[in-house]
C-alpha cells in the first residue's frame, strides 16, 4: 500500500473537516466513494469481489495509463454514510485491510456535496 493506514486515517479526518466548513452537513447522509487500483486485474477484481461482500457497491473498473505509460485498474467501492469520523475511520480501516490482502492500492475516498448546499453558502452572502 503506498500509504500507510494512519496517513489514511489522517486524510479521513481532514477531509471530513474541510467539506464541513465547506457547509456540508454532518448528520446527512452522502455517497462516499472509496478509490482502489492496481496494475493487476486480478487482484483488483479479487479486491471487489471482497468489498461486495462487505456490503459495498462496486462498479465496473476503469483502465487508463499512467505518466510513465503504465496501464492500470481502478474502480469505486461506494456506500452511503454521514460525515462522521469513528464511521468512515472504520471504513478506511476496514477496505486498507482487504486492499492490503488483494495487493491492490488505496488511495483514500471522496464525496461530492449537493449544489444546493453550495449554493446555500454563497446566497446567504449576497443579499
Amino acid at each position: 500500500m503506498s500509504q500507510s493506514l494512519n496517513e489514511l486515517l489522517e486524510q479521513s479526518e481532514q477531509t471530513i473537516n474541510a467539506l464541513i466548513s465547506d457547509g456540508a452537513e454532518p448528520d446527512v447522509l452522502y455517497e462516499i466513494e472509496h478509490h482502489l487500483a492496481s496494475t493487476d486485474f486480478t487482484k483488483l477484481e479479487k479486491a471487489a469481489v471482497e468489498l461486495v461482500k462487505l456490503g459495498y457497491h462496486v462498479d465496473d473498473a476503469d483502465e487508463f495509463d499512467d505518466e510513465q505509460g503504465k496501464r492500470w485498474f481502478a474502480f469505486i467501492a461506494a456506500t452511503d454514510a454521514e460525515l462522521d469520523n469513528n464511521v468512515l475511520a472504520r471504513q478506511v480501516r476496514e477496505i486498507a485491510a482487504v486492499a492490503d490482502e488483494c495487493d491492490v492500492e488505496y488511495d483514500g475516498w471522496g464525496t461530492m456535496l449537493d449544489d444546493d448546499e453550495l449554493d446555500e453558502e454563497y446566497d446567504d452572502g449576497e443579499e
